[in-house]
């Protein structure tokens, strides 16, 4: 196969190139949840689908305060974050019942982060055998559930 055609990739890459501002910043601002994908707002962090996931389920938990310094971040806020991430993944389980989960933060563009201006941890399930030959030969992932069936599964988990 030589070709996967992703159209909806795209939007995503035009988006970014000509983007200005913070996008972490922008979409909690626009006060459009669903539009946005924001699936739980916190007091200082919101819950946010990544609109390309690795997996289903792949969210991330993100501060309102716009700062890339994690070792300057507020003790509230760290706190929130971290209870948010609990409260999620349990979420995330009772749905998805995976084998495990990733969580983590990368720090600066070095450490692969795409929006190195404004930190973000993300929570992502993880299944035995998720890693297919997509993933693997071509960096394709395949996703078996569509954003907006996502959003709308975790936010009538974390709202009952």
């Amino acid at each position: 196969m030589d070709y996967l055609w992703t159209p909806w990739r795209y939007r995503y890459v035009s988006e970014v190139k000509n983007a200005t501002g913070c996008v972490f910043c922008d979409l909690p601002a626009a006060n459009r949840d669903e539009e946005s994908l924001i699936v739980l707002r916190g007091a200082k962090n919101f819950v946010i689908l990544n609109r390309y996931p690795y997996t289903s389920g792949h969210v991330m938990i993100v501060p309102f305060t716009h700062t890339a310094d994690f070792a300057g971040l507020d003790t509230a806020t760290t706190a929130e974050m971290m209870l948010l991430a609990q409260r999620v993944q349990a979420a995330l389980a009772g749905i998805y019942h995976p084998d495990g989960f990733n969580l983590g933060m990368n720090l600066g563009r070095s450490a692969g982060a795409g929006i190195a201006d404004h930190l973000h941890l993300h929570l992502l399930p993880r299944w035995n055998g998720d890693t297919n030959f997509m993933t693997t030969v071509s960096e394709t992932r395949m996703q078996p559930e569509e954003l907006p069936v996502t959003y709308a599964r975790l936010r009538k988990a974390l709202n009952s």
